[in-house]
């Protein structure tokens, strides 16, 4: 018998059956690459208060140090159903990064993003589960802690937004499909639902937003994971009214305004909006998909999630630096200021073109100083965070006229040496510096 408390989460799992069993089909249907590499269920992997399960995708090639990326299924789905039925395996055999597949086994199948356990850093519930299937993967295949992503659609988009909030130090950054903020969905009578928040009718400031996820970590002042977000316009599930109170919370939490920084429309019906940058791994990026309901994920988004993430360039052990490795006709020179405060910094830097012919679709290499990582730039887009960068030009400055000059820049943290970077190449020439 289902109790007055219960109902509002059944319906919630039947709507979710309804909208997610026609997406089910239509990518069960779209062709996968063959792999010889199985999905493993891992036990005992570490503290896991609230039974999940653990399932492992680890591509044939793997990449030396790989990056993990964590991908979380809706209400009603298993990790094995996730796995097998979106597109991250078939990416993680293209890219050689390692993904985990957390599985919920309350009779829901929903993730806890509602008690007061699960909205504080190791309070209990399935955040510390899900935490420890990540420091499983690093022991076990030596991966890469500075290149931790998760991803989740529904309800495995409200737990994106809930360990980003509650491990900022783990993650690099998250995709969130069809979810609301943290602690939007937060209950105190030991219900997993909020009628509220499911309803869009829970309305805070950026700063309110924003504190909420301060406050599952106190004291904590080091850099946040980028986000990105997608939501159906007509979602009527988790209604489209939480994508702008997810926009606000994320901006809000990297010290950003609400006004984008760059707006385009990828393909018919997207609508983006960057936040606090322009290129591919702005801090907060937000798809707006138009005429589409809670099933908002469709073939192809994923890919769009590996570049937002980064994890489509340097898995490739002798990975090219850049998109045109044949040295340009003419030199270059690059100027590099820094200024630095505390625990971060601020960077500017002049390429200029020194030869007779233009430079096309520049990538600028450089090696930042120890301790150092990148946490947002503009005027070019930037990978990995730390070591040798490689910054692409944006779509407005893909050319450098001889004698001009392009201006880019970034914010970082650093450990103690806020200097400027070193070892300047230009699309395979080696830049002077002034």
């Amino acid at each position: 018998m289902t109790n007055e408390r219960s109902r509002p989460l059944a319906r919630m799992t039947g709507m979710l059956a309804a909208t997610v069993l026609p997406l089910l089909a239509a990518l069960l249907c779209a062709p996968s690459a063959a792999s010889a590499a199985t999905l493993t269920e891992i036990d005992d992997f570490g503290p896991n208060p609230s039974d999940l399960r653990m399932f492992l995708y680890v591509p044939d090639d793997v990449a030396e140090d790989p990056p993990i990326l964590v991908a979380q299924h809706w209400c009603t789905g298993t990790g094995p159903v996730f796995h097998a039925n979106t597109e991250y395996a078939a990416l993680a055999d293209e890219h050689g990064f390692i993904v985990v597949y957390p599985s919920v086994t309350r009779s829901s199948q929903c993730f806890d993003v509602s008690s007061p356990e699960a909205l504080r850093r190791d309070g209990g519930s399935d955040p510390v589960g899900i935490r420890s299937m990540i420091d499983y993967t690093v022991r076990t295949h030596d991966a890469d802690t500075d290149r931790v992503f998760v991803t989740g659609v529904s309800s495995g988009a409200m737990m994106t937004n809930v360990m980003l909030a509650n491990y900022p130090d783990v993650f690099a950054a998250g995709a969130a499909f069809a979810g609301v903020p943290f602690g939007c969905f937060a209950t105190t009578d030991g219900s997993g639902w909020n009628n509220e928040c499911s309803n869009g009718r829970i309305d805070h400031t950026p700063q309110e937003w924003g504190d909420l996820v301060r406050d599952s970590y106190p004291g904590y002042d080091g850099p946040r994971p980028r986000m990105q977000l997608w939501h159906g316009s007509e979602d009527d599930v988790l209604h489209y009214a939480n994508f702008a109170e997810e926009i606000e919370q994320w901006t809000n939490v990297h010290g950003l305004g609400t006004e984008p920084t760059a707006t385009d429309r990828p393909q018919a019906h997207w609508d983006r909006t960057r936040y606090g940058a322009t290129g591919d791994q702005a801090p907060v990026e937000a798809i707006s998909v138009e005429g589409v309901g809670h099933d908002v994920i469709t073939t192809g988004m994923a890919a769009h999630v590996i570049t937002f993430f980064g994890l489509d360039q340097g898995a490739d052990p002798d990975p090219d630096p850049g998109p045109d490795p044949d040295p340009v006709e003419g030199d270059c020179r690059v100027t590099a200021s820094t200024n630095g405060w505390n625990t971060g910094l601020t960077a500017a830097l002049t390429i200029a073109n020194t030869g007779d012919a233009p430079v096309e679709d520049w990538a600028l290499e450089f090696t930042l100083p120890e301790g150092q990582s990148l946490t947002s730039g503009w005027n070019a887009s930037y990978s990995p965070e730390s070591g040798t960068v490689v910054a692409t030009h944006a779509a407005h400055n893909a050319t450098i006229a001889p004698g001009a000059e392009v201006g880019i820049g970034y914010q970082a943290t650093h450990t103690g040496d806020s200097g400027a970077p070193t070892g300047f190449v230009l699309n395979g020439t080696e830049c002077t510096v002034d």
